[in-house]
């Protein structure tokens, strides 16, 4: 199992336009759901005025949470094609949002599922796609003897770390890619007084 997966780096936008009818999408990174909910109530604040918000999210390691949101199109034809066009991109940590100005004349459920593809398309088209690494957060304690052994697997091991405390005893956060996790936890649990893994 990989811990590299793929995402995008900032935000874009995409637009596709068919009878009158204006598709803007917009593509961005998120990592949790609730992320991805706050940017899409955003949207609907920034855009109240448009008739539809539809939007698909793909997020974690091997994308297991996902949604996929109509907002009032014909079922199937706004959520499935825009979350399609994460997955053929091969992305996760993804939502895109697509708003719609209706243009006063009915596209039917193909035309539809063509302009949320192709405005979803166009969104990545112009995302920069960056590579992530799965792992977690973990909180070492151990005593200020041990100090020098942690630091020095620490570094051997290339980990990122954060909210260091060296007082009489230590505490250290650490983020472990998840195929290093094994050789993390036997390396420190000989130094280590716990070891707790933290939720990202």
């Amino acid at each position: 199992m990989t811990d590299i997966y793929k995402s995008i780096a900032s935000p874009s936008e995409g637009l596709y336009k068919d009878n009158g009818s204006r598709f803007i999408a917009f593509a961005r990174p998120v990592e949790s759901e609730e992320e991805a909910r706050e940017a899409v109530a955003a949207l609907r604040r920034e855009y109240h005025d448009a008739r539809h918000h539809c939007y698909a999210y793909r997020i974690g390691p091997e994308g297991t949470l996902w949604r996929a949101n109509d907002d009032g199109e014909p079922s199937g034809s706004a959520g499935r094609p825009i979350l399609g066009q994460i997955d053929s991109a091969g992305l996760s940590d993804v939502l895109i949002t697509v708003v719609r100005y209706f243009g006063g004349v009915k596209l039917g459920i193909p035309g539809l599922i063509r302009a949320y593809r192709s405005a979803s398309a166009d969104a990545l088209a112009s995302a920069q796609v960056v590579e992530k690494v799965a792992g977690s957060w973990f909180r070492a304690g151990f005593s200020y003897d041990a100090l020098p052994m942690v630091m020095k697997a620490a570094k051997e091991m290339d980990l990122p770390q954060r909210r260091q405390d060296f007082g009489t005893a230590c505490t250290l956060e650490l983020r472990v890619r998840r195929s290093l996790q094994d050789d993390f936890l036997e390396r420190m649990n000989k130094y280590c007084t716990f070891i707790n893994c933290l939720t990202e």
